[in-house]
């Protein structure tokens, strides 16, 4: 079972508890108190602590939050992925080598005799 299988069945409340405890967790590993980090993200403290509690609370805070925490990585995988038409990646195969080829000596006339 892969770290991610579980996800999907998991009730919104205990996602929103995953994401409160991550966001305490690298929290403390900075070493940063709830003011601190509720401060440098501009917004209130009892905001924090209802993220971190996995209390329901508007996206954009959540985003600041992250942001402080140098946390914005986990959002990685919200990239959208563009579909590539099959005729579209014949063309670029056709684009690609199928081999090596020798390199072209220089003619004598660019040889300066070095």
């Amino acid at each position: 079972m892969s770290d991610f299988s579980y996800i999907s069945y998991l009730s919104d409340g205990a996602l929103l508890k995953k994401i409160g405890g991550f966001i305490k967790s690298r929290r403390i590993e900075q070493n940063l108190t709830q003011d601190e980090v509720a401060e440098r993200a501009a917004i209130s403290r009892s905001t924090l602590s209802l993220l971190e509690r996995g209390e329901n609370i508007a996206l954009t805070n959540l985003l600041k939050v992250l942001r402080v925490l140098d946390a914005l990585y986990v959002l990685e995988h919200f990239q959208e992925v563009k579909p590539i038409s099959p005729m579209q990646l014949a063309k670029e195969d056709e684009v690609k080598w199928k081999r090596a080829s020798k390199s072209k000596k220089s003619s004598p006339k660019d040889d300066l005799g070095w």
